[in-house]
């Protein structure tokens, strides 16, 4: 699943493809993902002009100039696509659908100055959503999130307290979206890792100087993966025009039996919570 790095490469790139400009034709391919669709989706979207992309936790925000926000989560497989199509869409205009399109390209946004951002997701675990601006923050699937971990309000006094009393592994506790939002399982073995802390310690023992080093590590992790997201979406490397994804290099992740690149013993695999972990039983404490 893509987790907050590659979210915000996405962002920016539908940033840069559709802020300013309006969605001049919609193709709605089907009535749900894994929730319904809201009601004339395709039809509302229509004229709509995108005057900012924003992101919270793994969701995408697309503020619209009627008041409106376009709520959207790639889910497990869901991909957006840039493409040019090499002539500006009017208002309105009609395309016969030749049936070229892929059998997933399940919601298809067609620009004014001529450019094509699709919504791909052979799982449909993905999701659409549209609602009031003013009313976002109460949104079922975002009203219960916690704070934004790149935000300066997240330091380490607000995770200390977040922590506090709690008897579960700290990494648990990490990926939990109600304490901190964002940091999936892939960034939460770096971070714990750079904040030399074991991913089975409690994290209501995680206080102090602790809480201050995982804080660190965590900002430090994202911004880097965000850093080399953004590396690979300025150049277009991949020619399908997908945004999101990017080679990066990971110090424990995925690395079981390779030595720790911090005190070089071997990097140990284990089950939490159905997830691997992977971390450094030395180094780590």
């Amino acid at each position: 699943m893509p987790e907050l790095p590659e979210v915000e490469t996405v962002k920016n790139g539908l940033a840069r493809t559709l802020v300013g400009h309006r969605l001049a034709r919609v193709e709605q391919h089907r009535a749900d993902l894994r929730f319904p669709l809201p009601p004339d989706f395709a039809k509302r979207l229509t004229g709509r002009r995108v005057e900012a992309i924003d992101r919270r936790a793994k969701y995408l925000v697309l503020r619209l100039d009627d008041g409106m926000v376009l709520l959207c989560h790639l889910g497990m497989s869901g991909r957006m696509v840039v493409t040019k199509s090499g002539k500006a869409t009017k208002l309105g205009e009609f395309h016969h659908d030749t049936g070229l399109r892929d059998a997933h390209d399940h919601i298809v946004l067609h620009t004014d100055h001529g450019w094509t951002v699709t919504f791909n997701d052979p799982r449909r675990f993905g999701m659409m959503d549209l609602v009031s601006s003013n009313a976002m923050h109460e949104h079922k699937l975002l009203k219960h999130l916690g704070p934004e971990p790149l935000d300066a309000v997240f330091d380490a006094a607000r995770l200390a307290s977040l922590l506090k009393g709690k008897r579960t592994p700290i990494k648990a506790a990490i990926l939990d979206q109600r304490l901190v939002v964002g940091v999936g399982n892939i960034y939460a073995c770096e971070a714990l890792h750079r904040a030399e802390i074991s991913p089975k310690r409690l994290a209501g023992k995680v206080q102090g100087e602790r809480a201050e080093k995982l804080v660190v590590a965590i900002k430090d992790v994202l911004n880097a993966a965000i850093k080399a997201g953004g590396s690979t979406l300025r150049d277009y490397v991949q020619a399908t025009g997908e945004l999101g994804y990017f080679q990066h290099s990971f110090k424990v992740y995925d690395r079981e039996g390779e030595p720790c690149p911090r005190c070089k013993a071997p990097i140990r695999r284990l089950v939490q919570s159905g997830r691997s972990t992977f971390y450094c039983a030395k180094c780590q404490r």
